[in-house]
């Protein structure tokens, strides 16, 4: 079971990637944390909480789908390089300023951008790689369940880390300890061995590619069905992660420790579903697993909105968090292992426009719906949604089940992938 879940680490060049990205995953976690509690300790307004959210995740929206067309067209490790080495210079300006100018909020939330769009061609080149650095194709399903492991155990110690710093060290500290990380991943994709680049001849424009991939998108019903499945989910219920501040200074009336275990519980849960995913046989049904942990999510968030006992909260978010990475890391892999390798950097850039674009909208409309009905209803209110969202997914189970049995052709799945 053990070499089963770790398989892909067979790759060395995957071994390599994993590495250097938890390292680096570790730094963009403590900045995360930090700039959400600088920007409430600043302000004291949860309004301001969604903007520096929407500040990061909406031109990572807007532009994820020209990287996944950057990403498609151009070597990919060329690209990821770049963007990591400005990801880098960013955290730096972000120390710089805060050292300098500890009560610029907007000077913040003006890096917050920049970050964004750096993300927008980072994330589809980063997640369309993986597959060129596993040797096994049939060992991609696994790398990319290690790959959401990675991020939910950055998620899970970056902030703890963070609360310990911003108490100890300082919310600078915070800052530079992410530029710094930066060095690990840039050691690890300058020591990858890739084959040479080969440049294929382009017969089309930019714009039609990317018009090929929303093409594609809109004749393939079971991709489409994931990632309308994903703009709901990121509109109505992620944002919940948007409101954890207001939970440990205000709820719990806790500091900077408290939210960092709030969000440490997120990562716990997260991680624990990453590696229940790494850990699955071949031959799982993916479709019917997204269903339930969609419920899974709705209800640990139920639990949580109203919950006043402290432990009981964190054990809450832990079980909501384990549906919200395990739906999250199947929507994933159910495109990666479906959508051609051509056409992969532009779909998976629809997949990061749905949760990047949508997420930023739901947080400030978290944020609204706050001020008037109060954090713990808003939260309650999430949670209805997941269950009704998973509710309409059903549904489309079982409308495509009896289009199957309709059909005289069988519906061939991909491999390793039951849908």
């Amino acid at each position: 079971m053990t070499s089963d879940t770790f398989r892909a680490f067979r790759s060395r060049n995957y071994r390599l990637f994993f590495a250097g990205q938890s390292l680096s995953l570790l730094g963009t976690w403590m900045q995360k944390t930090a700039v959400s509690w600088v920007i409430y300790s600043l302000t004291h307004s949860k309004f301001m909480l969604g903007v520096s959210v929407f500040a990061t995740l909406f031109p990572a929206a807007m532009f994820s789908f020209l990287g996944g067309g950057v990403a498609d067209r151009y070597q990919r490790y060329r690209v990821l390089l770049l963007t990591q080495v400005l990801s880098m210079v960013q955290a730096l300006l972000l120390t710089l300023l805060v050292f300098f100018r500890p009560n610029g909020v907007w000077g913040i939330v003006a890096l917050s951008v920049v970050l964004g769009i750096i993300n927008a061609f980072d994330v589809p080149v980063r997640q369309s790689l993986v597959p060129e650095l596993v040797d096994d194709k049939q060992d991609l399903p696994n790398a990319l369940a290690l790959n959401s492991a990675m991020v939910t155990l950055a998620q899970l110690l970056g902030p703890a880390f963070a609360g310990f710093a911003l108490e100890k060290l300082g919310a600078v500290a915070c800052f530079g300890l992410n530029a710094v990380s930066f060095v690990a991943v840039i050691g690890s994709l300058l020591s990858l061995k890739l084959p040479a680049y080969v440049p294929k001849p382009r017969t089309k424009s930019m714009l039609e590619e990317l018009q090929e991939g929303l093409h594609y998108v809109a004749a393939t019903p079971a991709v489409r069905h994931i990632i309308v499945m994903l703009m709901l989910i990121s509109l109505f219920v992620l944002p919940f992660t948007t409101l954890l501040p207001v939970y440990a200074k205000d709820i719990f009336h806790g500091n900077a420790t408290t939210f960092g275990m709030l969000e440490g519980a997120v990562g716990l849960g997260a991680f624990i579903g990453a590696f229940f995913l790494a850990s699955r046989q071949p031959g799982t049904n993916l479709k019917k697993l997204l269903a339930v942990n969609t419920f899974i999510l709705g209800v640990g968030l139920l639990v949580y909105s109203h919950m006043s006992w402290y432990v009981l909260a964190l054990l809450s978010l832990v079980f909501g968090a384990f549906g919200m990475v395990t739906q999250l890391t199947i929507s994933n892999t159910l495109l990666q292992t479906t959508v051609p390798l051509a056409l992969r950097g532009r779909v998976l850039s629809l997949y990061v426009l749905a949760y990047a674009g949508l997420l930023p909208l739901g947080s400030l409309l978290v944020g609204a719906v706050s001020q008037r009905i109060g954090v713990q209803n808003t939260v309650l209110a999430e949670g209805i949604m997941a269950v009704l969202i998973g509710l309409l997914h059903v549904l489309a189970l079982r409308r495509e089940k009896l289009a199957q049995q309709a059909s005289p052709l069988p519906i061939q799945a991909t491999p390793e992938v039951a849908l």
